[in-house]
């Protein structure tokens, strides 16, 4: 099966690292190459996009999608992780009210900064934080740039809030929920988080290890990997026939492309330049365009 590629909208249960999910996509399938789009923490479930072939080569632009969740605080705790997998370092008998939360929520809006938690894979002076964590060294993490588009409650009791959210590439529920429960004069921990949406991955679509298992036994693996393009979100494509342009393609060689068509066929101004040349639903290339020549940076074929 080393000739296939494209996606695999999985989705992950919990207590298994992202890590050791796609090594049994890999085991399964029984391929080479293969990669995911955002790692999910053991206790965290849903989706995670996995990139087979040279699929795996599209990952960054993944990574940059917009992604939502639905997690629950609990309230009154927080801990040395942040989830409910680590001692409590401090607890407070204070208890936020709905209205309280809502007011609040919104400082946690639009671009905003943010500092990963200790126990994340965050880099510090070359080494993960979580490792340095667990040799209990003393580091500081500084604070990141990231982004949230929605934020929302959805459920509430006394003890613990259910939100969902939607954000940008490199944001922490885990730290989130540290920074409204200290805003809220108390402690918090995330108990429950769920990755529902990756771009154009959702859970609706998505599908379990065990029944990818099945699947391939039954050899109708065919009807769950998603062509390279079909699930890239608001990219500049144009669709490449021509054999003589895919062989130059291959070889690294500069192709003319038809610029009238191309604007036609895309609501965005081509002044990005940076575009994806498609053939039959799968991503060939990705480079620059020139005027009406198009210089590849990286080769698919």
């Amino acid at each position: 099966m080393n000739d296939i590629q494209g996606w695999i909208n999985l989705y992950k249960t919990k207590n298994i690292t992202s890590f050791k999910a796609i090594r049994k996509v890999k085991n399964i399938l029984n391929i080479k190459k293969i990669g995911h789009a955002g790692t999910l923490d053991p206790l965290a479930q849903g989706v995670l996009p996995i990139a087979i072939g040279k699929a795996t080569k599209l990952i960054p632009y993944i990574n940059k999608d917009l992604k939502k969740y639905i997690f629950t605080i609990k309230w009154g705790s927080q801990t040395s992780t942040d989830d409910s997998e680590g001692r409590i370092l401090f607890e407070s008998d204070n208890l936020p009210n709905l209205n309280e939360i809502n007011q609040k929520i919104k400082n946690f809006l639009g671009n905003i900064k943010q500092t990963p938690p200790k126990v994340s894979a965050v880099k510090v002076n070359g080494q993960r934080a979580y490792k340095l964590t667990r040799q209990d060294k003393d580091f500081k993490i500084l604070p990141k740039n990231v982004f949230v588009q929605n934020l929302q409650v959805i459920n509430h009791d006394i003890t613990e809030t259910s939100f969902k959210i939607e954000c940008g590439k490199g944001f922490y529920i885990r730290s989130l929920a540290r920074d409204l429960a200290i805003d809220l004069k108390t402690f918090g921990h995330i108990t429950s988080l769920e990755r529902v949406k990756v771009g154009k991955f959702d859970k609706e679509t998505s599908i379990l290890l065990d029944d990818l298992i099945k699947i391939v036994q039954r050899h109708k693996l065919i009807n769950c990997i998603k062509p390279t393009i079909s699930m890239l979100d608001d990219i500049l494509a144009y669709e490449i026939l021509d054999q003589k342009d895919l062989e130059d393609l291959s070889f690294g060689r500069s192709i003319k492309i038809d610029e009238v068509k191309l604007k036609k066929s895309q609501s965005k101004p081509l002044d990005k330049k940076l575009i994806f040349l498609s053939n039959k639903g799968n991503i060939v290339s990705i480079g620059k365009l020139i005027g009406n020549l198009f210089k590849p940076d990286k080769i698919l074929i």
